[in-house]
């Protein structure tokens, strides 16, 4: 296997090394961000709201139960938005026992993985703890294993895959962080033998790599959904193959096709094993599709990917009438709070249901006299359902572009509706999409656009028209751009006043 890591060093060795005014807070063992400030913001009010705008166009959750997720590690600029898609896979609300997070070196070759172990890390949205009992016993019981600091010292690789972390989970979470320095696969192998027992439903395993270094951007292309095709085989036998045949193509300036292998070669000698699990793209760009920033002459591939499980768990979310009822006049009640006295009233959640305080998406539509007046929504949640409620019902009211704010004069001829969304799946063809059952989610590239299930039902559109107008009239597309775009379906439970 040819040693990609010495490519990467020479790249990476001229890059400047940041400081910190943290490194003068808390234990002097903790590691402290090395590439806050290049990789993304060093100030933690505005790398929260680069987050914000990253999650806010990122591939809604799919709805599977994640086990582990494949996620890249350039500046934000140019890969954080396929990162967050990544990371919007993870359930919010699980509290995770450990979370795995597995990259590759870039600046130091050792024989074997370095595990961190004396402090935990720092990013500028404040401290991950590390599981530093586990750490020191995989150290102890593995000689391949070892608490080499250097690696991780300025290693970037799982420093940038901390923040998505810590915007996501709502609960605690402790890490063990890896970095793998060899480039012998049998060395992967034992450190697969290792990490295989923590492969469980309780822990998650985060795994960093870019794609392809530098070919021309239609050349990424090609190599990269090879490399994908390769990881989503689940044989690290045909990932071996692929990589070896990559290097050998006649592609100009492609230094390495997946600068990650190991760790990636790592996760599928514990995958293989699991006959039950799926391996999936979630999303794929490149440098060359960060405008203004990339150069379409020479870039670097990014993909998330996840490792679900085929059966999923889960039985449907459904809405009884009385959670329809409580969610219509938590709306209402929002709603003229704001408007007449700019209060958001707090609601008392001891006594809803579980369902009203599960996280899903969910559209909040204002009509007036039969006509829309507004309509905001989201599709995935960092909180209860009845917050998300209350969250569109503001926006809807107040931020919908289309339209002037809600006036109180107004207020007794409005009528609310709600759309509480199921989670998406990808399509392969159109003749999946049931119309007045299926909303549809299109996205090209930095554009995306949605029409909510009763579009169809109001609008009494053909398919054809029903894809042309979320491409055109959403998305900011054209036409037929839906053709060569992803689509996703979900279904919605939509209910409002005007039943009641």
């Amino acid at each position: 296997m040819p040693r990609f890591w010495i490519i990467i060093l020479a790249i990476l060795l001229t890059m400047p090394e940041i400081s910190n005014s943290q490194n003068k807070m808390g234990n002097p063992s903790d590691r402290r961000p090395a590439v806050a400030g290049q990789f993304y913001p060093a100030d933690s009010a505005e790398l929260r709201k680069e987050l914000d705008s990253l999650f806010a166009q990122a591939i809604p959750r799919q709805g599977s139960e994640v086990r582990a997720i494949i996620t890249p590690h350039a500046g934000y600029v140019f890969s954080g938005g396929v990162a967050a898609s990544a990371f919007n896979q993870i359930d919010t609300t699980k509290d995770y026992q450990t979370i795995f997070v597995i990259g590759s070196s870039h600046k130091e070759y050792f024989n074997g993985a370095a595990i961190y172990v004396d402090g935990n890390f720092i990013t500028p949205l404040g401290t991950v703890e590390v599981d530093t009992a586990l750490g020191k016993k995989l150290i102890s019981e593995n000689s391949f294993f070892s608490n080499y600091n250097e690696a991780h010292k300025t290693e970037h690789s799982l420093e940038v895959q901390l923040p998505f972390l810590q915007y996501k989970l709502r609960k605690p979470f402790r890490i063990v962080p890896i970095v793998i320095g060899t480039d012998d696969a049998n060395v992967c192998k034992k450190v697969t033998h290792a990490l295989a027992p923590y492969f469980t439903e309780d822990n998650l395993f985060v795994i960093s790599t870019d794609f392809s270094h530098y070919p021309r951007y239609a050349d990424a292309l090609t190599v990269d959904r090879m490399t994908a095709q390769a990881i989503e085989s689940n044989s690290p036998k045909k990932l071996l193959e692929v990589l070896s045949s990559n290097a050998k193509l006649p592609v100009s300036n492609l230094l390495t096709s997946l600068c990650g292998w190991s760790s990636v070669l790592s996760l599928l000698y514990i995958t293989e094993k699991h006959p039950e699990l799926k391996i999936s793209t979630i999303e794929y760009k490149n440098s060359g599709d960060s405008k203004p920033y990339g150069d379409s002459s020479r870039v670097v591939g990014y993909t998330a990917m996840t490792v679900t499980n085929t059966v999923e768990a889960k039985s449907e979310f459904s809405l009884t009438a009385i959670d329809k009822a409580k969610l219509l006049e938590i709306s209402r009640m929002t709603l003229e709070s704001f408007i007449k006295k700019g209060d958001v009233p707090e609601v008392d959640s001891t006594e809803l249901s579980p369902a009203l305080k599960a996280q899903c998406g969910a559209f909040v539509s204002l009509h007036k006299n039969g006509r829309l007046r507004g309509c905001i929504g989201q599709f995935t949640a960092h909180k209860p359902l009845y917050l998300i409620i209350q969250d569109m019902t503001l926006a809807s009211a107040t931020q919908d572009s289309r339209f002037q704010k809600v006036t109180t004069a107004e207020l007794s001829e409005i009528e609310i509706e709600i759309s509480v969304l199921s989670p998406m799946q990808k399509i392969q063809s159109i003749d999946e999409i049931t119309m007045g059952k299926h909303g549809i989610y299109i996205t090209k590239g930095n554009y995306s656009g949605t029409f909510l299930p009763q579009v169809a039902t109001e609008t009494g559109w053909t398919k054809e028209e029903f894809l042309g107008h979320c491409s055109e009239d959403k998305a900011g597309l054209g036409w037929n751009d839906w053709k060569d775009a992803d689509i996703y379906v979900y279904t919605a439970i939509v209910f409002g006043e005007k039943e009641e």
